[in-house]
């Protein structure tokens, strides 16, 4: 094949793929954005805790989780490249089938063991005592 020879595919599109190219629309200034979000959304956590921002440790622990899944995001989209154009979108529908799994996994474990402590009999001191 010559130089000068093109294939269908390139037909009309010149030799540069830059719709296919993942990294064809990073820049420095998209980094740059991911990695001043991504160290606002570290330092908040810390802000949140350290400074006892919430009186409720189960409201504490929301917001974090929160805070942690946006920053899954700001990776996801900013470092990765990852969004629903990508490879025709299944690049992300398999992520959010991914996080649904990890949900359900997770929230059926917590639900699971906060029943399995509240169901199960507790022993007073004075009951381990008269055991034999």
């Amino acid at each position: 094949m010559s130089a000068t020879t093109t294939s269908a595919h390139d037909h009309g599109h010149g030799h540069g793929h830059e719709e296919d190219d993942p990294l064809a629309h990073a820049s420095l200034h998209g980094y740059l954005l991911g990695f001043v979000l991504a160290v606002i959304l570290t330092a908040i956590p810390f802000a949140i805790v350290m400074g006892g921002l919430f009186s409720s440790t189960r409201v504490t622990s929301l917001v974090l989780l929160a805070l942690g899944a946006i920053q899954m995001v700001v990776h996801v989209i900013y470092f990765l490249h990852m969004d629903f154009r990508s490879e025709g979108g299944w690049n992300m529908l398999s992520i959010l089938f991914t996080l649904v799994l990890v949900i359900i996994t997770l929230s059926g474990s917590i639900w699971i063991m906060y029943h399995l402590d509240h169901n199960m009999m507790h022993m007073m001191p004075d009951d381990a005592r008269k055991l034999p």
